[in-house]
Formats: C-alpha cells, sequence, structure tokens
C-alpha cells in the first residue's frame, strides 16, 4: 500500500529469503565462496552457522540459484525434525532418484549408483541441510555415513550442513567427534556493522526501484541499527513497519522518532540503544569512550571547586 507513496516497484523489505536482495558484506562473500569452493572441490563436508535472522537462508537461496544455472543436481531439505526413513525419502525425491523399495540398504544402494553416474559423467551432487542443529544425533550419524559414499581419491556427495550456533557446541560433544573430523570447511554469517546496515537499507531499496530519494533520514538509519542489533531480519521488520507508518502519516522522510515508536512496539527498545541515541555524536576519530580522559576532566573539575573554595571569603566559610 505504500509503494506507489514512496516511488517503488516492490516491497524492499520482505523477510522472505530473495537471493535477488542477497547484501555482499565481506563475510558473506568469505561465505559464499567458501561453499562454492568446497563444492568445487568436492571436499565432502562443509558447514555454515550464524546467528539467528542474519541470512544464512537467503545465502543458501544464492548458492541454489547457481547451483541450478551449473545444472548441479541439488537436495534442499529445509525441515529438520525427521527420522532417519522420512529424510531418506525426502532427499531421493529432492534429487529426482526413483526407488521403489523402503529397505534403507536398497535406498543407500541406488544413491550410490546414481552418484557414480554422476562422476563418470563428469558431475556432482549437493545435498543441503538447513536448521541442522535440530537434526538428532542418530540422523548426524546416518549424514556421517553418507560421506562415505566416495571414490578412492574423491566423495561423490557434497553436504552442506546449515544451522545456528547450537549446532557448532552439539558438534563439540564427543559423540559426535567422527563427522567433526570430517568437516573440511567452515563459514559463518556475521550481524551487519553501522555503515553496513545504511548500505543494506539503500541497496534493499535500490532493487525495489527506489530513484534515490531520501526515505529515512541519517538518524534514523543509526536509530534501525541500534535497535536491530545488525541482524538483517529485524532490520527488515523495523524498517517495514516504518514505511508503512510513514505512509499512515504522509510523511515521506522516516524519522527517528518513527524508528522509535515502531521498535517501542515490538519490544526492541532496549536501555542500551535508547541511551546510545540520546547521547550526542562524539568528534571523528572517538568511537569509544575514553577513561583516562574522562578521570583527568574530573581532577581537573575537582582541583577547580578546591580553588574556587579557597578564594572565598573568610566569614563565608563554614
Amino acid at each position: 500500500m505504500y509503494k506507489e507513496f514512496f516511488g517503488l516497484r516492490a516491497n524492499p523489505f520482505n523477510v522472505n529469503p530473495d537471493p535477488r536482495y542477497l547484501f555482499l558484506t565481506r563475510h558473506t562473500e568469505e561465505a559464499l565462496a567458501c561453499l562454492t569452493y568446497g563444492i568445487q572441490s568436492r571436499k565432502g563436508f562443509v558447514l555454515l552457522t550464524g546467528e539467528v535472522g542474519t541470512g544464512k537462508t537467503t545465502l543458501i537461496n544464492k548458492l541454489l540459484e547457481w547451483l541450478r544455472l551449473q545444472q548441479v543436481a541439488t537436495a534442499f531439505v529445509f525441515n529438520s525434525r525427521l527420522n532417519v526413513p522420512q529424510f531418506l525419502d525426502y532427499m531421493m525425491a529432492d534429487f529426482g532418484i526413483p526407488c521403489d523399495s523402503r529397505s534403507k540398504s536398497q535406498i543407500l544402494l541406488r544413491l550410490y549408483n546414481w552418484l557414480l553416474d554422476r562422476y563418470r559423467a563428469g558431475e556432482t551432487a549437493v545435498l543441503i541441510i538447513d536448521e541442522a542443529q535440530n537434526l538428532s544425533d542418530e540422523l548426524l550419524e546416518e549424514i556421517r555415513l553418507m560421506t562415505n559414499l566416495e571414490t578412492s581419491t574423491e566423495k561423490l556427495l557434497q553436504i552442506v550442513l546449515v544451522g545456528q550456533p547450537e549446532l557448532e557446541l552439539k558438534l563439540k560433544q564427543a559423540h559426535l567427534r567422527q563427522l567433526r573430523q570430517r568437516l573440511t570447511l567452515r563459514a559463518k554469517t556475521h550481524p551487519l556493522t553501522m555503515d553496513e546496515t545504511k548500505s543494506y537499507v539503500a541497496q534493499r531499496l535500490r532493487i525495489a526501484g527506489s530513484s534515490g530519494q531520501q526515505i529515512f533520514d541519517p538518524e534514523a538509519l543509526n536509530a534501525i541499527h541500534l535497535y536491530s542489533g545488525g541482524i538483517p531480519r529485524v532490520v527488515n521488520l523495523i524498517c517495514e513497519h516504518c514505511l508503512v507508518s510513514a505512509f499512515v502519516d504522509q510523511q515521506r522522510v522516516v524519522t527517528q522518532s518513527v524508528v522509535e515508536a515502531v521498535a517501542r512496539d515490538f519490544d526492541l527498545g532496549d536501555s542500551t540503544a535508547s541511551a546510545a541515541l540520546s547521547v550526542p555524536p562524539r568528534p571523528s576519530g572517538s568511537d569509544k569512550f575514553d577513561l583516562v580522559d574522562a578521570l583527568k576532566t574530573l581532577a581537573n573539575l575537582a582541583d577547580r571547586l578546591r580553588e574556587s573554595e579557597q578564594d572565598l571569603p573568610k566569614e563565608r566559610k563554614v
């Protein structure tokens, strides 16, 4: 409803993991390069982790888009609450491998022969598992055993495990050490910095059709970063509702007060962010509070107070 008001063709802050909106920070570029290298080099096992809302699924969708352009066979498991038979059925169906048998041994044999045929044709296959922190230990062990599908020199199946930081903690357990040792490459997503948040918002507006006119003023962008903590999903949430609010009020530019109101509505207005927004900007080159300077200032103030007291007329001293 606000697109025409702000001169946009599409909703710039949709929370769906649309690969068109992938914002390439240094960390994102490194993660994407790590994933593509691991697959192309047939490393077998690659791990991608990151905090909730930092763009893991968007990154994976971009990877899937690239793999399909390369005509690489892929299976994408996004529901990790599966038992072993359900997982095998889903994987085989997504790869498009017909198998009438319900026997696990027959399913794995069919998978092995299919992978071998692709290898002989100079092709590969990629299995991507999202929300992998929820996988049962039994299923993780089954996935580890799939890395035994190999030739004498290379892995036939490339597996990408994607999950929250809890996945890394899970893999540190002693009984999963065999799986941990097979992880050849690790990649991570990270929250955005202040500058990255501003560029992220600008890029999404541009892709959505913005002509470059100012929609969020600088103070609003600062507030968006502080209230979101640089988490892209939360940035999208705040920006979306800011545009709706500004449209309702027929306000062409989103201001800090609009952001603060939205943050309060979603219980994002913590004391740290509020305090940070109320502090006037410090001179450039002084990003952190200097404790030594503060102590010197207090000492000078105390000296001046003592001097003032000495200058008072005697009769006024108590």
